[in-house]
């Protein structure tokens, strides 16, 4: 089952990665080519790109442990449909405005943009619906599940056959497929009343959450509080973005324009705090595993930065000098990456411990501790009692007591 699984879900988390990243170069490209793209364009490709992104890769952290776990599966498709947008826009934006008839099947790639995201809305509901472990809250809330299924089937479809402008597209073009007369009336209409009512069920899923951490206990609540969380700082601040009077991006005011983007790098705290539950509280026995992604990963990024910017500072450094550039500061940043390496993997290794690994780097703390002072102590009653101690802060077990062997008689020896 779980190489058939991953015939599947690999390509799906792979087209993402590739759509993304080739969405991002268009919307580049797009804005290099065209004085009439602003560079809120680009940059809204790349901040909705970050927190596309931020899904799968934390669905394949899931699927990596739990391949048959219904989570990890949302998490790697949700954000699909917004994948495929995100490639698409820039695509049709390019080949429709910014350099016309350069690129093939612009009419078709906008067409694309008009309806996949109903499909990422209700995927993301379901997973709001089955964080975190895959199923329902009780089985009265299939209702919700048929219901989200259904709007988004019925969007999705009506939005693909309206007639009249793509709504979102960043440009002004008719859907090229669609439908004319009462049916494409029809169409439209059930596109424009089902774009607000999605709130519905998403209300409905975010109730659910709360509903389930008020019942849950222990660690699963202490799990559902950091993904509680950040789904109710989403919905807050997506409510606020469509209730705040905006006008055209030309004339949207620096706070707009800032907290726009504020919104869009918000969705990335959903898969972050899921992240978090995983790592903090060993959902999904994976914690291991991210948490030498952290490191690795933190550890890449600084040294990667440190490399470049190296470069960067000692080739200025030449040219100021000697009024040329000198191939020694690739030599220099090298070396000093090389030896950077062990200490900051042991820094980050260290902070990771102590912010998500409390008590496993408390535990260490103290055993390092005993190691040092038994070198030391020669009194057997004191290392009793920092023995017993030490177990007890290390294991916390219910109770600990130490038996010592009573020393042996020598041979020999005759009782009085």
């Amino acid at each position: 089952m779980g190489a058939r699984a991953a015939w599947i879900l690999w390509p799906i988390v792979t087209l993402q990665v590739v759509l993304i990243i080739s969405g991002v170069l268009l919307a580049a490209l797009a804005r290099s080519a065209s004085s009439s793209l602003t560079f809120g364009f680009a940059l809204d490709t790349v901040g909705v790109a970050i927190a596309i992104l931020a899904f799968p890769v934390v669905g394949a952290l899931i699927f990596w442990r739990r391949p048959e776990h219904p989570i990890s599966w949302l998490f790697c498709a949700a954000n699909l449909g917004w994948a495929i947008n995100n490639f698409v826009g820039p695509y049709a934006m390019y080949a429709l405005v910014a350099d016309p008839g350069s690129l093939p099947a612009g009419k078709l790639a906008a067409w694309f943009y008009a309806w996949p995201g109903f499909i990422s809305l209700g995927l993301l509901v379901l997973l709001l619906l089955l964080f975190p472990d895959g199923t329902l809250l009780s089985p009265r809330w299939r209702l919700v599940v048929w219901v989200v299924v259904g709007m988004a089937a019925a969007g999705a479809m009506s939005s693909a056959l309206a007639p009249g402008q793509i709504a979102d597209i960043g440009f002004k073009i008719n859907n090229p497929l669609g439908v004319e007369g009462p049916l494409g009336y029809v169409f439209g209409l059930l596109a424009r009343l089902l774009q607000p009512l999605i709130v519905v069920p998403i209300a409905a899923a975010a109730l659910s959450l709360v509903l389930r951490q008020r019942r849950a206990r222990g660690q699963e609540r202490q799990q559902l509080k950091w993904f509680t969380s950040s789904v109710a700082l989403v919905s807050v601040l997506g409510a606020a973005q469509v209730t705040l009077p905006y006008g055209s991006e030309s004339a949207m005011p620096i706070w707009a324009w800032v907290f726009n983007e504020v919104v869009i790098m918000s969705i990335v705290l959903i898969p972050v705090s899921a992240g978090i539950a995983i790592l903090k509280y060993r959902l999904y026995d994976i914690d291991v595993l991210i948490n030498r992604t952290l490191v690795y990963g933190t550890l890449t990024a600084t040294l990667a930065a440190l490399y470049f910017g190296g470069i960067v500072v000692l080739q200025r450094i030449f040219v100021l000098l000697t009024g040329e550039k000198f191939p020694l500061a690739v030599v220099a940043s090298t070396l000093l990456i090389a030896a950077l390496f062990n200490p900051l993997r042991r820094r980050i290794q260290s902070f990771i411990d102590r912010r998500f690994y409390r008590r496993k780097y408390d535990a260490r703390k103290t055993l390092e501790g005993f190691s040092m002072k038994l070198r030391d102590e020669t009194d057997l009653d004191a290392l009793s009692e920092d023995l017993v101690g030490v177990v007890r802060e290390t294991m916390q077990p219910a109770h600990v007591s130490l038996w010592l062997r009573p020393e042996a008689s020598p041979k020999g020896a005759q009782a009085d």
